[in-house]
């Protein structure tokens, strides 16, 4: 007789279930823009969500801490003159968020601690250099300041948002842009076309470093509808969280190094489809509980989180869940991510759970325009404040 090897892992048993009634967020206008983005984007402090208004391009931002029903006169954040896209919480400063919009505009946000009395209209800094909507905005993993914006003009920019100043523009996609996604240490970042090519670029040579990939190490079909495939992936555990837009389920996996590389763990599903999703940072997460993956799903008035946990009998930290993560600080300046300096995130212990420090402000510095050359095509300008093991695997949206 033959006996079947189970694979050892310690996520082949994880389970996802949503947050008790009374810890969503309820009668949130989610927006209904036809774009492929995920609508929301959350960090240890705040959840912040692309909805509808009349003016347009507005999105809401609230503390974790602020469930239930949101009252309809709360503050949005409001300055595009076009929907919103895509909205990326800053990796480095829990209060600072960036959008792109249809405006052909990306800008970046300092979100304070306290509900705002007013909505928020002055962004830190306006991004101005593409010709067509902004639709995808991404930051550096580990160096700061470090802003990444796709168009429907088909180019990239890389931003220093500190000084307002684009550093990098490549123009090598000949199509629309679906999605772009940096490596674990920002030396590169993936992204995927219209034109159904996945290109590994190298952003300080200003090239594509790969395309043409033979086949896959791994093939899976899914039982999904034909929407966008929203995939987060999470380099603690090797875990791969996928969610279908339009789609009630979450789907996860384990990538490892051996064939055949990627193992389906299990699905969470649920009545209601998803109009968006969000992915909570390792750092905010409830150690406590076991709790491993925190998604926050946008219904088309409310938003749900859904908890990912690995049951364990103790009550003990558990260190093989919570290896060091990475933290709130950058590992890199601009000029050192600039001069060809790669560095890992700086990581930090998740023994004693994480608390976000105090609102730190942006400072933007914006040079002496006579100090500098006449301005290129594509114009950008600032808006003054007050003062402003490891994976390095890409996760990008495919259709």
């Amino acid at each position: 007789m033959s006996r079947s090897i189970v694979r050892q892992s310690k996520f082949r048993h994880v389970f996802g279930q949503p947050a008790k009634a009374e810890q969503s967020y309820d009668d949130i206008r989610v927006s209904k823009v036809t774009w492929d983005s995920s609508f929301c984007a959350v960090n240890p402090k705040f959840l912040a969500v692309i909805v509808e208004s009349s003016g347009g391009g507005s999105f809401l931002v609230l503390p974790l801490s602020k469930v239930g029903r949101v009252d309809k006169n709360y503050p949005l954040v409001v300055g595009h003159s076009g929907p919103v896209l895509d909205i990326d919480w800053c990796p480095h400063n829990d209060n600072i968020l960036a959008s792109g919009s249809e405006d052909t505009t990306a800008m970046v946000w300092q979100i304070p601690d306290h509900t705002p009395s007013r909505p928020i209209s002055e962004p830190i800094v306006v991004l101005e250099g593409h010709s067509k909507r902004v639709g995808i905005v991404k930051w550096h993993p580990t160096a700061r300041n470090i802003l990444l914006s796709a168009g429907s003009d088909n180019l990239i920019i890389v931003w220093n948002v500190g000084t307002g100043e684009p550093l990098i523009t490549m123009d090598d996609h000949p199509d629309l842009i679906y999605n772009v996604s940096w490596n674990y240490n920002g030396s590169l970042f993936c992204t995927t076309c219209k034109d159904r090519r996945l290109r590994v670029c190298d952003p300080r040579k200003r090239e594509v470093v790969a395309t043409n990939f033979e086949e896959p190490i791994a093939l899976l079909e899914l039982d999904t509808s034909n929407g966008v495939l929203l995939p987060f992936y999470d380099p603690d555990t090797s875990l791969v969280y996928l969610c279908g837009k339009g789609d009630s389920s979450v789907r996860y996996f384990e990538i490892t190094e051996e064939p055949p590389y990627v193992h389906y763990l299990s699905t969470y599903s649920s009545k209601e489809p998803q109009r968006g999703m969000g992915f909570m940072p390792k750092r905010g997460v409830d150690v406590s509980k076991c709790e491993i993956a925190r998604l926050y799903k946008l219904h088309e008035r409310k938003c749900e989180p859904i908890i990912m946990t690995v049951p364990r009998k103790s009550d003990l930290f558990q260190d093989d869940l919570y290896p060091d993560t990475a933290g709130p600080d950058p590992s890199l300046e601009p000029e050192e991510w600039m001069d060809g300096r790669d560095d890992d995130p700086i990581l930090i212990s998740m023994r004693d759970g994480y608390v976000p420090p105090k609102s730190r402000e942006l400072k933007v510095s914006k040079k002496n325009v006579l100090d500098s050359k006449p301005a290129p095509r594509r114009s950008l300008s600032a808006v003054d404040g007050s003062s402003l093991p490891v994976s390095s695997l890409f996760v990008c949206l495919s259709v």
